[in-house]
């Protein structure tokens, strides 16, 4: 009876995404776990201090440059839930003596997605996240966000040197990996225009390497059947190797993550850049000719129609994926995050 009540209330519009994502889950799982939604209120506030701890000494090199005796900073980013989750997990799951610790880390992870994310943002030119109170042009915006990225890259540094060698190591093999597939950009995009027109080699070879692409170094995260998804290694290039080296991260610590755990994180934020961030650009990457698993799509199918609900069919493999190995692992939050991406989307925008 209260999974059909609460099955009834998630489809209700009229009640916050987030409210409908708890009722969801319950409806599904047949988890709903108080205490995980205390643990979120926790977890929110630290890192939340975070950030502002790193934004304060942002704010302060912008207001030495700018002539200014105080700004106000914000960054718009969508990265760091997965540390979130993280330091949920181990709140409920590690030893007491190892929540210090945790946080710890989570501060690296925090800064370090930080300043990758402003890293990314510079080079494809994107200031428009670079909030600060003051009047600024495109050029103060870039300077802007020079200043914090620069401010960032300092701080994660020095954090670097207070953990083992192995803990860099580990970032820097996933950022090298997702530079690597930045850098094949012009690739894809040179597949898609000549696909488009309809040329069969193209076509296939848009099949094989993009929506079918093999590892050279099988990760050992995924299962046999993982491997055989779509888009599972562009995407895991793209995202997903800089979450799987994050929770790798909290291992060097010997801050113990199941396997369940970080395949969910791994597999969520997958489906989310999907479902979310490529879904909603989709009109936008179409016209640039930006190659996404949703633009892949229109060129493999023979019709919108199914263009669309594979890309639906799709995120919701990853997604529902993700909800599973949660539920294994014993992290509500994290399915619940899950179920937020999955009611979040809106797929409306897709051609049909």
């Amino acid at each position: 009876m209260f999974a059909r009540s609460a099955r009834w209330l998630a489809r209700r519009r009229t009640l916050p995404t987030s409210a409908r994502a708890v009722f969801g889950y319950y409806a599904d799982s047949g988890e709903f776990d108080i205490g995980s939604l205390r643990l979120k209120r926790r977890v929110d506030e630290f890192v939340e201090q975070v950030v502002r701890d790193a934004f304060s000494e942002v704010e302060q090199a912008i207001a030495s440059e700018f002539g200014y005796q105080y700004v106000s900073f914000e960054y718009d980013t969508k990265l760091l839930l997965p540390a979130n989750l993280t330091l949920g997990y181990l709140y409920r799951h590690a030893e007491e003596a190892d929540h210090r610790k945790a946080e710890e880390v989570t501060r690296l992870a925090v800064e370090a997605l930080l300043d990758g994310d402003m890293r990314d943002a510079i080079n494809d030119g994107e200031y428009e996240d670079f909030s600060v109170d003051f009047a600024a042009d495109r050029e103060d915006c870039k300077r802007v966000a020079k200043i914090a990225q620069g401010v960032l890259e300092k701080r994660v540094e020095t954090e670097f040197a207070n953990h083992p060698d192995q803990v860099k190591e580990a970032y820097d093999w996933a950022v090298g990996i997702s530079e690597q597939h930045q850098s094949e950009d012009p690739h894809f995009r040179d597949l898609m225009q000549r696909a488009r027109t309809g040329e069969e080699t193209a076509l296939s070879a848009v099949q094989r390497e993009y929506k079918y692409a093999t590892f050279d170094d099988e990760p050992a995260l995924f299962t046999d059947e993982e491997l055989s998804l779509p888009y599972l290694k562009t995407q895991y290039d793209r995202v997903g190797v800089i979450y799987d080296a994050m929770i790798e991260m909290y291992e060097h610590e010997g801050l113990p993550v199941e396997d369940e755990f970080r395949r969910s994180i791994v597999l969520s934020i997958i489906g989310a850049q999907v479902w979310l961030d490529d879904v909603d650009d989709y009109p936008a990457d179409r016209t640039e000719g930006q190659l996404t698993p949703v633009t892949a799509e229109y060129l493999l199918n023979d019709s919108d129609s199914e263009a669309k609900q594979a890309t639906i069919d799709i995120s919701y493999e990853y997604l529902n994926r993700a909800k599973k190995q949660a539920k294994a692992a014993d992290s509500t939050l994290t399915g619940i995050a899950t179920e937020y991406i999955a009611r979040d989307g809106d797929p409306s925008v897709l051609r049909s």
